[in-house]
């Protein structure tokens, strides 16, 4: 009975000891997966908003794009909301436009929050499997992207921003 517990305890300790040096390895080597570079082009991506409207990122060329990562239940984009639409109606005459998308909430969940905050900039689902996530590379949320008119990346964020902060991050990519 003991020898038996011994190889159990024994077991349990190897495979916990397998789970901190996997947690070490992943922590360490997260920062090997390179974001999208600044000077880079963004990558494209076709996304769906909340009303059944079609956006393509290389279709705002021309424009400076405010991209913003975010979930309903994340409370730094929460509290970043009000300052983002403040911002979008500020700078969308002067050709800056905001693309705010959500990554994996519902779309009743989607609706309640951007009705509960007065959002009316485009909304768009990752429904794609995070596909667009992936492709830039966002963890953790919130994350964001500054995208020139040439469709170039000019600044990246990630953590909640201030209004001082959008106000800077559009003003450099309005055209």
């Amino acid at each position: 009975m003991k020898k038996k517990r011994l190889v159990i305890r024994t077991m349990i300790l190897l495979l916990l000891g397998a789970a901190v040096a996997y947690t070490l390895y992943a922590n360490f080597t997260k920062d090997d997966v390179k974001k999208v570079a600044i000077g880079e082009k963004a990558p494209d991506f076709v996304l769906t908003d909340m009303h059944g409207n079609k956006h393509r990122l290389s279709d705002y060329e021309g424009q400076g794009v405010f991209l913003n990562f975010w979930g309903t239940w994340c409370k730094p984009c929460e509290r970043e909301m009000p300052y983002i639409e403040n911002q979008y109606n500020a700078f969308k005459e002067k050709g800056v436009t905001v693309l705010a998308i959500n990554v994996g909430d519902s779309d009743l969940a989607v609706q309640k929050f951007a009705d509960r905050h007065h959002l009316t900039f485009p909304i768009l689902k990752d429904t794609t499997d995070g596909q667009v996530q992936t492709a830039y590379r966002i963890n953790p949320l919130p994350a964001t992207y500054m995208i020139d008119k040439d469709g170039k990346v000019v600044k990246y964020h990630t953590g909640e921003l201030t209004e001082e902060m959008i106000i800077d991050m559009m003003e450099q990519v309005k055209p």
